[in-house]
């Protein structure tokens, strides 16, 4: 393979590295390959500041059997956008079947970390390869990333062509198969955006954005590949509970080219004609769409033009775009509520004045700040009007507004639970301002949802959910929550659907359903919280570890940039889904705070349960 410089890219630095035939090719130059022996993992090199693009060679005239497969393994990593150069290492009729869009397998050291050729496969008619490792991951035809374990296993057939005597793959694997490092050097997530189907803002006449997370191949046209993707409509996972404003069999105009923003940050969408006849409202939702999911690839792109045949349907703005629908991450919260020492609700600005002096924490309004109820954890609504707080002994729940006068009243709910470690959930409240909370209570667990936080509670239903909840968080879109599960010991993180049956404002059925791990690997999850329209920050261990602080994706991926500065003893954390708003922790030093480039700085030594609006 040749290594192409490329000037500028995105956020994930390449490296500066190619494979070919003749082995791995550093910049400095290449290593030739044995002419014999079994095939060998490729490592990975170390990632380099400039971004490269990695381009294939085909396959060397009269090349063994080793080094057709050793080939087009490593062609599989390349920037071939689609795939030419590993096509020619099948024969013609596998080329033809062949479909590397079907699923791409992620494996930990890569397929070359463990390859044998059994010496009972050998044949007459061709040779058999067998390709091994251990699976990490799996992105499916819809670019949707699922974490995965156990072994891979693949058999490879290569036959000798009778006329040119050249080897070729007849079999290859499934899919595309790489490594963790080549996954990481080659794709990259993307938010595709969708409405939420029946749930919107209290606040405003607005429908509400969510996040769909997909994988794209970072340096092959990864606009027009999002746009494709977005236009496909949602994952199987997210679709039950968002709708897309295209109309039903919109795709790219037909001998589209590929995608590109123009000098002014804005792009042409030609679309087909399934599109051709929408009116003002509809077009401007279709390119809020396609805005909210560009920006988070290249926030260059600041307007869309769509376009049916020749004819213009609309031009759209992020200003424009920001009217359809809100979103979690560009709601800023106000304030950062806690308990203080005295068990009382209190909070102090969002974010800190910069170089001003540290704002005290001063009470709420009304009974949860200035009353006489000692409190545990607290939940505020997205609206910050009104508040929720468990007791100091974990059975009793009340919601007040933060109002000043506002009274209290009895608890909207107590727990039936008989011991200390049996205590209510911290609750969570919705964007449709409804609030959530867990009673662990053994003898009848359940997860309740109390409509606009009040009267009598539904019990939301959660078939497949195996063990006990721990912790909720419900995310900004109102349709996706986040549990902490603990089955035997072992705590969990999982992402389920919020399921919502009958109309908006009557009563409803509520089920949580499409229960997926995000930290397989974790044995211990302390806390967590949404980062993000698609993130989470969570807090625990792996077996045998020690605490750690990391993000998360919702399918479970891992997000790029850097964890949060280490922090130790972390019991509790809170952050936004605007994540320009600083992470803040409860730890051994009480509330202490996280502002960007900077490190954790005290917030009040005797604070407890920090929590941002939700």
């Amino acid at each position: 393979m040749d290594a192409d410089r490329e000037g500028g890219g995105r956020r994930r630095p390449g490296r500066a590295v190619a494979y070919a035939a003749c082995g791995v090719v550093l910049l400095a130059g290449c290593a030739s390959m044995p002419d014999s022996g079994d095939l060998r993992g490729v490592d990975s090199t170390p990632r380099q500041d400039t971004p490269v693009r990695v381009f294939a060679m085909p396959p060397q005239e009269d090349a063994e059997p080793t080094d057709i497969v050793q080939g087009f393994l490593e062609a599989l990593t390349s920037d071939d956008p689609n795939y030419e150069t590993a096509r020619r290492y099948l024969t013609a009729a596998a080329e033809k079947k062949w479909q590397p869009g079907a699923s791409t397998t992620v494996l930990d050291d890569g397929p070359g970390a463990d390859i044998v050729r059994p010496a009972d496969r050998e044949q007459a008619d061709g040779t058999w390869f067998t390709l091994i490792g251990t699976k990490v991951a799996v992105v499916d035809a819809q670019q949707s990333y699922a974490p995965t374990s156990g072994e891979y296993r693949e058999t490879v057939h290569l036959v000798q062509d009778k006329k040119t005597k050249q080897w070729r793959i007849d079999t290859p694997p499934q899919g595309v198969v790489m490594g963790r490092s080549d996954f990481q050097r080659n794709y990259v997530s993307v938010n595709k955006y969708y409405f939420a189907s029946d749930t919107k803002a209290p606040t405003a006449p607005q429908t509400v954005a969510v996040a769909d997370p997909v994988y794209v191949r970072e340096r092959v046209d990864p606009v027009t590949q999002v746009v494709r993707s977005l236009l496909s409509g949602p994952t199987s996972w997210l679709d039950p509970v968002v709708r897309t404003s295209f109309p039903t069999g919109t795709a790219l105009r037909k001998g589209a080219s590929s995608l590109t923003p123009d000098d002014q940050g804005a792009l042409t969408v030609p679309l087909n004609d399934k599109a051709a006849h929408v009116n003002s409202d509809r077009c401007q939702a279709m390119a809020g769409q396609l805005l909210f999911t560009l920006q988070n690839l290249t926030p260059a792109v600041d307007t869309v033009d769509l376009q049916a045949g020749r004819k213009m349907l609309c031009s759209v703005g992020m200003n424009d775009a920001n009217g359809v629908a809100t979103r979690g991450s560009v709601v800023k919260p106000q304030y950062l509520y806690f308990v203080n020492g005295e068990h009382r609700l209190v909070r102090t600005p969002a974010v800190p004045e910069e170089g001003g002096t540290k704002a005290r924490p001063v009470a709420v309004p009304g009974a949860l700040g200035d009353g006489d109820k000692d409190l545990r954890s607290v939940a505020v609504s997205r609206d910050e009007h009104m508040a929720a707080g468990v007791g100091l002994d974990g059975k009793s729940l009340y919601v007040g507004s933060l109002v000043s006068g506002g009274s209290l009243g009895d608890p909207v709910l107590v727990s039936g639970g008989k011991t200390a470690d049996e205590p209510l959930t911290t609750p969570s409240w919705d964007i449709e301002g409804d609030l959530w909370v867990a009673d662990r209570n053994p003898a009848d667990p359940r997860l309740l949802l109390f409509k606009e936080g009040a009267g009598k509670p539904l019990k939301v239903e959660t078939p497949g959910l195996d063990g006990r909840i721990k912790d909720v968080r419900v995310a900004a879109d109102g349709v996706r929550i986040a549990l902490v599960v603990d089955k035997g010991g072992k705590q969990s993180l999982f992402v389920g659907r919020i399921e919502r049956e009958g109309r908006i404002g009557d009563a409803r059925s509520v089920s949580v359903r499409g229960l997926r791990s995000t930290t397989p690997d974790l044995e211990e999850v302390t806390t967590m919280s949404w980062a993000g329209d698609s993130r989470l920050v969570v807090v625990g261990r792996e077996q045998g570890g020690v605490q750690q602080t990391r993000y998360v994706q919702v399918d479970g991926s891992t997000p790029e940039g850097p964890p949060p500065a280490a922090l130790t003893g972390v019991k509790e954390i809170a952050a936004s889904e605007d994540d320009e708003m600083p992470l803040v922790a409860y730890s051994e030093d009480g509330i202490v705070r996280l502002p960007s480039g900077a490190q954790w700085q005290k917030v009040d030594a005797d604070g407890t349960a920090p929590v941002y609006p939700g």
